[in-house]
């Protein structure tokens, strides 16, 4: 994301960027399901074009978080994978934010039937009780560092908080909390009730997209409906419509004008009820009746 990283470009290794698929904003001017993933087959040519350069591809599955919460069409990511394999290039699944039950499932990549090559991992690990990341890679990636010490072919790289025991202690108690509580049964029907709370958001005068995947959502805020012309920046209108929220008793944050929801797995159908009915609160306050 440009905001994200423009000042730093400078220090930054180059790097080729694909087209993360954004439906409600479709860069190739195209509708889902009729476009047929054409943003895939872009993937595909560019991946035919440039496969010999490229190491891996690294991708946040079935939603971009820090973006808006934009959701990818079913089959995007497992298209991914297959073109991935197709040209020998390594499949990093990013989910740090959409693992430990975010989606419904343990891992987003599951949904898909998706074995990435390396899955990056923090937040969930430990509940974010600590902070904690791991990365998990294949036998035959992580056998490729494997060997007699004198043959100097180990990944010789830490630092020293790697392993730290309290943080791990931490992320053991969070993963058998999962199995005990059975997080994942009890998680898929809230996910449902929010798509529903969600549903008549949509025809708002100023909301222009509502996405969920799992439990996360993003609620976009247009300026017309009709054009999905956005606001100005200088309105800050993402932001005030959450301070607004606090008077409901909600903390949320605003992605630009994307308004995200999500919250703790633990979260009760009453307090995604308050969620919701906040956030439509608050957007009338702020935007004018609906």
């Amino acid at each position: 994301i440009d905001v994200f990283v423009d000042t730093f470009k400078p220090l930054l290794f180059d790097s080729i960027r694909a087209q993360y698929p954004y439906c409600y904003r479709c860069p190739l001017k195209k509708t889902h399901p009729r476009c047929a993933l054409a943003c895939l087959k872009d993937f595909e040519a560019m991946m035919k074009e440039r496969h010999n350069e490229i190491a891996a591809c690294i991708v946040e599955p079935l939603f971009e978080g820090a973006a808006g919460i934009i959701t990818m069409p079913a089959g995007f990511y497992k298209g991914i994978r297959s073109i991935t394999k197709k040209y020998g290039v390594l499949l990093i699944a990013d989910e740090v934010a959409t693992g430990f039950g975010r989606t419904g499932a343990y891992f987003a990549s599951i949904k898909e039937g998706v074995r990435p090559d390396m899955i990056c991992l923090a937040k969930g690990l430990s509940g974010g009780y600590l902070p904690l990341a791991a990365t998990i890679a294949t036998d035959e990636i992580y056998g490729a560092f494997l060997d007699s010490y004198h043959e100097f072919k180990a990944f010789f790289h830490g630092h020293t908080y790697t392993g730290n025991p309290l943080g791990c202690a931490a992320a053991l108690a969070s993963i058998e909390l999962f199995r005990k509580e059975k997080v994942l049964q009890r998680v898929r029907p809230k996910i449902t009730l929010l798509a529903g709370l969600l549903r008549p958001m949509s025809s708002m005068k100023n909301v222009g997209d509502v996405r969920q995947c799992g439990l996360a959502a993003g609620v976009e805020l247009v300026k017309d409906k009709s054009t999905k012309e956005r606001f100005g920046a200088a309105e800050r209108i993402g932001a005030r419509i959450c301070a607004e929220a606090r008077r409901h008793g909600v903390l949320l944050r605003p992605l630009g004008d994307t308004i995200v929801i999500m919250p703790p797995l633990s979260v009760t159908d009453k307090e995604l009820k308050q969620i919701t009915s906040a956030i439509s609160s608050s957007v009338e306050t702020v935007l004018g009746a609906q």
